[in-house]
């Protein structure tokens, strides 16, 4: 489960990027709150959801053509010290009392454009990490065991820090935490890519990037579920301050607690695939993952109590999390190098840059029919992705036999012999 860690590299990286994603969880909590302590509006929610994602649906797409042509480790170092300096900002005016609905939105958007360019550049980062082709889909898992692992820690702890100081100690933590990542980075001894010294014009690599993508059925299939699934499942990250509070009775330190139950089914999900040594397989649970996502949200929609909800939240984590990781890590083994930053980046867009649009419709719907009907039919759209990805799977299966025998993960059709398929796994004898 652990073998990616046998890298140096994604050792350090590793380690530090768990001490900063602790602060960033505890960031995001203390932000919406604020937010939602300023104004109790649940349309100002949706607005701040689409203000601090919509970067990533217009700039990642060029962000990650530029990765592709970038180095990776430099790129991941200006980011995060940008980050840095946007955290210290935020602490200031609000340890000050100057912090307004405006300046936390427009904080908000900074940040979102740092991580229009952070994004690719990570996760194909991985790829220079660990050079063994066999253990990066584990380093993929473990990458998101670690995102997750913060986020049940992260919000946990915001709500007690905020219950106690206020959330400009929030903010000053994650400022903290910035240092630890960007220690990791300057100690990584990464061998340096090979980068073309001329390169076509930007419009061409994007359109280059986006024909590649959006040609090749499994990539435009992953993509697509990936999409759907995050414009539906962010009415519940968008609206979980009403239920924390209207619907649940509570006040900071349960948007934490709820936000903490998300972040343990998440972290459930990553650690099985961790311990998965094949990426046969996958595209089964992506389907059930995305179902499990539909189901989880709608037992939300319905729960009266604290921890009824918090059940529904683990199971709708779980499904999020194995659904996006093991889009990732498909797209990841089958995609050119050449081409890795740019559809990373695309992935990105689908998983992020739809979550600014569901963010503004499930602010808008709740404002209108209510929270608990809203999060209801973002779980119904869920479960129809589900189906439509089900139907198209035979045919995606087809598509990639070819390359996962070309890299090896499936050896050659012998001659009247059946190979087991590598999108629903090796069948059993």
């Amino acid at each position: 489960m652990l073998r990616a860690l046998a890298h140096a590299n994604f050792r350090i990286y590793f380690f530090g990027q768990g001490v900063s994603l602790i602060g960033t969880w505890m960031q995001q909590v203390a932000m919406t709150w604020l937010l939602y302590d300023l104004k109790h509006s649940t349309l100002l929610l949706g607005v701040f959801g689409f203000a601090s994602q919509i970067p990533t649906f217009l700039v990642t797409p060029m962000a990650g053509v530029l990765t592709d042509r970038w180095d990776r480790q430099r790129t991941l170092y200006l980011t995060q010290t940008v980050a840095l300096v946007q955290a210290i900002v935020l602490t200031v005016l609000t340890a000050c009392g100057w912090i307004e609905v405006w300046s936390l939105l427009a904080l908000s958007v900074c940040l979102g454009l740092v991580n229009a360019f952070d994004i690719p550049a990570r996760q194909a980062f991985l790829t220079e990490m660990v050079a063994t082709p066999d253990d990066r889909a584990n380093a993929i898992a473990l990458n998101s065991s670690l995102f997750n692992g913060a986020r049940l820690v992260g919000p946990a702890l915001a709500g007690f820090v905020i219950a106690a100081t206020g959330e400009w100690f929030c903010f000053l933590l994650n400022a903290v935490s910035y240092l630890a990542v960007l220690a990791a980075l300057a100690r990584m001894r990464v061998p340096l890519r090979a980068l073309h010294q001329s390169h076509p014009p930007l419009l061409h690599g994007l359109r280059e990037g986006l024909v590649y993508a959006f040609r090749f059925p499994p990539i435009r299939s992953l993509l697509g579920l990936v999409a759907l699934v995050s414009f539906m499942s962010m009415a519940m990250s968008v609206l979980m301050p009403v239920f924390a509070t209207k619907i649940f009775g509570g006040g900071a330190e349960t948007l934490g607690q709820l936000t903490a139950a998300q972040g343990l089914g998440a972290l459930a999900g990553a650690l099985y695939l961790a311990s998965r040594r094949t990426v046969l397989g996958l595209a089964k649970r992506i389907a059930l993952a995305s179902a499990m996502v539909g189901a989880g949200m709608i037992g939300f929609s319905w729960s009266g109590g604290f921890w009824t909800g918090a059940v529904f939240l683990a199971i709708t984590g779980c499904g999020v999390m194995v659904q996006m990781a093991a889009c990732n890590t498909i797209l990841q083994t089958i995609v050119d190098d050449d081409k890795r930053g740019r559809v990373i980046s695309l992935h990105a867009m689908a998983f992020m840059g739809t979550a600014p649009l569901g963010s503004l419709a499930a602010g808008a719907l709740a404002n209108l029919f209510g929270a608990p009907l809203t999060v209801r039919l973002g779980g119904l759209g869920c479960l129809v992705g589900s189906a439509l990805f089900v139907s198209q799977l035979s045919r995606l299966r087809s598509h990639i036999r070819p390359i996962y025998e070309r890299i090896g993960i499936l050896p050659e059709i012998a001659t009247g012999m059946e190979v087991a398929s590598e999108l629903t796994g090796p069948r059993r004898t």
